[in-house]
């Protein structure tokens, strides 16, 4: 059908002309769209800020042969919180700007839409440590795309024993006996970190955060990986890593524990 009805997060817009946007928006059931929102620049627009970043709108659209055209947006969650804090804003331009390089145009993938849905309203509960929420995103997003690092055993024989040498060519933590030339020394800790930040919920991320030389040692490996597999620079990772650590309720060098999720 040329009118279609949806639901969306906008991720982005670019100005298309004099009064014109392009925006990109991930949709429940037709997956990544990118539609023409007409005269949404204008100040007597009927758009408004109805179509910025991290909104979840509902949408009615017109099928086009390039581009849609957007004819009608109403607010579902505007995400205020997340807007409203440079902490929120960086992790939440981390998950943007992730979702849109995976997601592919007219896919449906309804799993990809509920993890950044509820990325954002994770984030927007204000949770002690933003940064680790929007880095345990990442892996969860990595394991959907189909781009699991392995971080508990050797990517190449599987096996479990203690691991120092981590290759994002080589999927993941490898063994001494396997590791690749280019691979990297590491710390068991920074890799039992990741390994955790993975198996727990997002919630729960958000009160996990590490000592600051692990976390840098684990953001290394984290977002080497992601940019690899991602087959481009991520513009968002240097905002989200100068984002300052909360300071650790009791020991500094503590791990908080881990619960994993079923």
């Amino acid at each position: 059908m040329p009118l279609y009805k949806e639901q969306g997060i906008v991720l982005r817009s670019i100005k298309l002309g004099e009064a014109d946007k392009i925006v990109t928006i991930l949709t429940q059931g037709s997956g990544k769209i990118r539609a023409v929102a007409k005269g949404i620049r204008k100040t007597t627009s009927r758009f408004g800020g109805r179509l910025e970043p991290f909104t979840h709108v509902s949408l009615l659209i017109y099928q086009g042969r390039n581009l849609d055209t957007v004819t009608q947006a109403d607010i579902l969650t505007p995400f205020r919180v997340v807007r409203g804090r440079f902490d929120l804003i960086a992790a939440g331009e981390t998950m943007l700007e992730s979702v849109d390089k995976v997601a592919e145009e007219h896919e449906r993938n309804v799993k990809l839409f509920m993890l950044l849905l509820n990325g954002l309203r994770t984030l927007e509960d204000e949770p002690r440590d933003a940064a680790a929420v929007a880095e345990s995103f990442l892996l969860k997003l990595l394991s959907l795309s189909g781009f699991h690092p392995s971080l508990s055993a050797c990517a190449v024989c599987g096996d479990p024993a203690p691991l120092t040498w981590f290759a994002a060519g080589q999927g993941g933590a490898v063994c001494g006996q396997d590791a690749d030339p280019d691979a990297g020394r590491v710390s068991p800790d920074a890799l039992a970190w990741l390994d955790a930040m993975q198996r727990v919920d997002l919630y729960g991320a958000g009160d996990m955060t590490p000592p600051a030389e692990l976390r840098r040692e684990a953001r290394a490996m984290l977002y080497g990986f992601t940019e690899y597999y991602f087959e481009r620079r991520m513009r968002s990772f240097g905002l989200l890593a100068r984002q300052p650590s909360p300071v650790l309720a009791d020991d500094p060098e503590a791990v908080p524990e881990v619960v994993p999720t079923s």
